[in-house]
């Protein structure tokens, strides 16, 4: 049994984290004739990671299930950032004991970010019995092995690592989407932003290399992909922990003379958003003009309690630069409301630098205390009904800006790239556009896929309405 240390998991060193290369398990048959379910919590690093959970379940013979109480085998890959996520993830596991009792046979396992934290941990060993195996973000890929164990011995195994930890290339994936693909060119991060818990489970700050990354999406382009996203916790620093010339602009260069139709990538900090990164996304057209820019406060006071490494006025300097250069671009962000010590007046900074800025899209939140992070440790007075009032009030703002600059498209034609069909009948189809906007529109299902142009001819907060134009 291995537990999670979150002194162990602050640890940096300097050397360079060895690469390895996967080692297939399909010799190991112990799903044949069974069925796996996997929910999925977070952002998208999670998701493309239960990307690799699923391949390599099926490679040890089990099917996937659409239906969660029918499963054989449940995972739970879950997110720590937020309160939020934590209590979603524990209903469900609350959820999954009822399940078990009357299906004993049934597995459960659970993964993720909360996987690396003590107290969560130290909850499932002596409360959550129904759990049936344990493991972190660092040994992904022993899912095989770990669950192997657990059949062989029927007891509870829990592996975590706390690690800065490693590189492991060659997993393999099922995507959940045959024209649009995640590539992760790093993991984790060395910022250790007060309020943010990610520094302490997805390790230290360490890069894939160009090779690797390259080489992935190659094959995407020959299997026809459409669009890359890269990612990373701070897609920015690529490169920086490698002490070479290498960095993120270069990267997006290459992977944009790969061909592929599109390139995105997130999430962005403010701190490594360079003048050579604008100028290579101002320059390449197969890099979206969309871009994801967390502020997470508009007073240069809290940023600095925040850990944040920028003022507000250099966050205000980088957005006119990114809007000056890059054509046709629109930048969301993430904003915090009532951080530890937030006055009336620091929240009056933050609805200040949202009206400068005027953003497409914005993630609202209250501030969500989490374990071990420096932010839980400071004074926290405001009261919950008064953070709830900012953030009425912020979203407020911010919502009648996505609908002013949603309005603004219409009558214009936009690229789309067609994701699927609509379960709401209103429309067909929906696609996102170039900078990122849903558009819903009437067309036949081969174009699921496919880039096309389509005429925005109507326009509400979070969507776009539009017709097909004919090509």
């Amino acid at each position: 049994m291995q537990l999670p240390s979150y002194k162990e998991a602050r640890s940096r060193k300097k050397e360079l984290v060895e690469r390895e290369v996967y080692q297939s398990s399909k010799d190991v048959i112990l799903g044949k004739g069974k069925t796996y379910y996997v929910k999925t919590y977070g952002c998208q690093m999670n998701e493309h990671d239960s990307e690799n959970i699923k391949a390599m379940l099926e490679e040890l013979g089990f099917s996937e299930s659409l239906e969660m109480e029918a499963s054989d085998l449940i995972i739970l890959n879950t997110c720590s950032i937020r309160e939020n996520a934590h209590n979603k993830a524990f209903g469900m596991i609350g959820r999954l004991k009822h399940l078990k009792e009357s299906r004993p046979e049934l597995i459960v396992g659970v993964c993720g970010c909360m996987a690396q934290e003590e107290g969560v941990v130290s909850d499932i060993l002596s409360k959550y019995k129904q759990v049936n195996f344990v493991f972190g973000t660092h040994n992904l890929h022993r899912l095989p092995y770990i669950l192997k164990k657990h059949l062989d011995s029927q007891k509870q195994e829990i592996e975590v690592l706390s690690v800065e930890g490693n590189l492991i290339e060659g997993m393999p994936v099922k995507r959940a989407s045959k024209h649009k693909a995640f590539v992760n060119i790093m993991y984790g991060c060395d910022k250790f932003c007060t309020y943010c818990i990610v520094p302490y489970t997805r390790g230290k700050q360490r890069s894939r290399d160009k090779a690797d990354i390259l080489r992935e999406v190659e094959q995407l382009v020959a299997e026809g992909y459409q669009e890359v996203t890269l990612l990373g916790q701070n897609v920015n620093a690529y490169g920086k922990d490698r002490n070479d010339q290498y960095c993120m602009e270069n990267l997006l260069e290459d992977v944009a003379k790969t061909g592929i139709s599109r390139v995105r990538f997130m999430t962005s900090h403010p701190w490594d958003f360079t003048d050579q990164m604008i100028h290579v996304i101002g320059q390449y057209s197969n890099i979206m003009p969309s871009i994801h820019l967390p502020v997470q406060s508009g007073s240069s006071r809290i940023l600095k309690l925040m850990g944040r490494r920028y003022t507000k006025e250099e966050y205000l300097d980088l957005f006119d630069k990114i809007k000056k250069n890059i054509p046709n671009v629109s930048v969301s962000t993430d904003i915090i409301v009532g951080f530890p010590g937030e006055t009336e007046e620091d929240f009056q900074d933050t609805l200040d630098l949202v009206e400068h800025c005027k953003y497409d899209n914005a993630f609202t939140f209250i501030f969500s205390a989490r374990e071990n992070t420096a932010a839980c440790r400071l004074k926290d007075d405001t009261p919950l009904r008064e953070k709830e009032q900012r953030l009425y009030r912020l979203n407020t703002i911010v919502n009648r800006y996505f609908l002013e600059n949603n309005q603004k498209l219409i009558g214009t034609v936009v690229p789309v790239l067609v994701d699927g069909c609509n379960e709401n009948g209103k429309t067909d189809l929906f696609g996102y556009t170039d900078t990122n906007k849903l558009i819903n529109f009437n067309g036949d299902q081969s174009l699921i896929g496919k880039m096309v142009s389509v005429k925005v001819t109507d326009a509400k907060t979070w969507s776009l309405d539009g017709e097909l134009v004919e090509f």
